[in-house]
């Protein structure tokens, strides 16, 4: 049977720490804060809205704080990091970025740039950029990003960087492995660019019993399910990789990895891409800037 986020937790103390949880009031991103919180965290749970953040972190097992941070907003964004680093200038011990979206049925655009894209990538990049004073500056840090197998089925150019806005040509699937492909090469060039001590790496969750896909319309979502179902794992099992790469001794280590069923896991060869990478950071940086 598959690892839970509990089990692969089991006998670590996290007492102490300040971990950061996006999208924490629903899905694996509710059961990682509440399993971080279980293990003695301190959780800082991000979601659209304060009244969501407050309520998912009024239910953890410990003390939580939440922060409204819409992902697809800029200055959301950027008024929840001023209020992070006042609150916490010693730094995050972690920071998951966990929050997405996936498959929307029809383009949908933020400020001129597809939705996926937007919200999954460029919403946790300028989030890590505008805390990165708080990542491993002061202390060691974990940045844990939850991209997906999906990101194997990117464009075959990884990145269509001359099509961001959709308009161009847009598919459902293969934009979304697009902002996953782009939450891997995110993970690994910051893996470079951290303090030494520090950590960035991606995972695979697994294929999950949540609402992700709530905005899927008609047959195809029915057939997919039906097809997948044997194979979801529920949620305190999809959560479990995020918590051990997030929490776990034996990876205080690794950087630059990508992970799937607790166990490191082979990336795509776009995924280990460095120019490619690189280029989407200074892209990212240029986007982000744009938008302030």
């Amino acid at each position: 049977m598959a690892e839970t986020a509990e089990s692969i937790t089991q006998g670590i103390d996290l007492t102490g720490k300040d971990v950061l949880v996006t999208g924490v009031n629903s899905g694996i991103g509710s059961e990682t804060a509440r399993v971080m919180a279980m293990r003695g965290a301190h959780v800082l749970g991000l979601a659209r809205t304060q009244d969501s953040a407050a309520a998912a972190c009024a239910a953890l097992p410990s003390r939580g704080t939440g922060y409204a941070c819409e992902l697809a907003d800029p200055d959301s964004i950027r008024a929840c990091a001023v209020q992070i680093r006042q609150a916490h200038p010693d730094g995050l011990d972690v920071l998951i970025a966990n929050a997405g979206i996936m498959a929307l049925p029809k383009l949908e655009q933020v400020n001129g740039i597809e939705k996926q894209f937007a919200v999954n990538h460029l919403g946790h990049f300028l989030l890590v950029q505008e805390l990165m004073p708080l990542l491993g500056q002061h202390k060691p840090c974990r940045v844990v990003v939850v991209s997906s197998a999906a990101h194997m089925q990117a464009p075959k150019s990884g990145i269509e960087f001359d099509n961001l806005s959709g308009e161009q040509g847009y598919s459902p699937w293969r934009a979304y492995g697009q902002s996953k492909l782009a939450n891997v090469l995110f993970a690994n060039e910051l893996a470079r660019r951290l303090p030494a001590g520090s950590t960035a790496n991606s995972l695979h969750p697994g294929v999950i019993k949540t609402n992700l896909g709530r905005n899927m319309q008609g047959i195809g979502p029915l057939l997919l399910g039906l097809v997948m179902f044997p194979f979801m794992r529920s949620v305190e099992q999809g959560a479990a990789t995020s918590c051990y790469v997030a929490s776990h001794p034996e990876l205080a280590q690794s950087s630059g990895e990508y992970y799937a069923n607790t166990r490191l896991a082979k990336m795509s060869a776009l995924g280990r891409d460095q120019a490619l990478a690189e280029r989407l950071w200074q892209v990212s940086e240029s986007m982000t800037a744009a938008a302030a």
